[in-house]
C-alpha cells in the first residue's frame, strides 16, 4: 500500500556532508510523523531524528547540532541533512513513516529499505 524509497547515502570523508531523502508513495490518506533511524553493524537500530506533521522536530543527542530533519508535505518526502559527519555515523539509515493509508484508512508504520552511509576517517 505504501512504499518508502530512500536515496542519498554514500561514502564521505569525516567532516563532510550528505543529504538523505525518503519519498513515500501509495494510497496515502494522511502522513503523520516521519523519522530517520540508523543501525550500525552489531548494534540495535536507533532513532536519529523525527519530525511531526506540523514540523516539530526532535533529535538524538548524537545528532543535535549536526543533523537537520525536514519534510515536504506536498511531496510526502522527508530529508536528513547531515553535516560534520564522523566515522561513528557509519550505519544503514532507514526512513520510517506513520501513515494512514488505503481504502480502510488503516494506520501503520512503514519502513524504507535503508541506505548505507559510510564515513571514512
Amino acid at each position: 500500500q505504501v512504499q518508502l524509497v530512500e536515496s542519498g547515502g554514500g561514502l564521505v570523508q569525516a567532516g563532510g556532508s550528505l543529504r538523505l531523502s525518503c519519498a513515500a508513495s501509495g494510497s496515502i490518506f494522511l502522513m503523520n510523523a516521519m523519522a530517520w533511524y540508523r543501525q550500525a553493524p552489531g548494534k540495535q537500530r536507533e532513532l536519529v531524528a523525527v519530525i511531526s506533521s506540523g514540523g516539530t522536530t526532535n533529535y538524538a543527542d548524537s545528532a543535535k547540532g549536526r543533523f537537520t530533519i525536514s519534510r515536504d508535505n506536498a511531496k510526502n518526502t522527508v530529508y536528513l541533512q547531515m553535516n560534520s559527519l564522523k566515522p561513528e555515523d557509519t550505519a544503514v539509515y532507514y526512513c520510517n513513516a506513520d501513515v494512514v493509508a488505503g481504502s480502510s484508512w488503516r494506520r501503520n508504520h512503514y519502513w524504507g529499505q535503508g541506505t548505507q552511509v559510510t564515513v571514512s576517517s
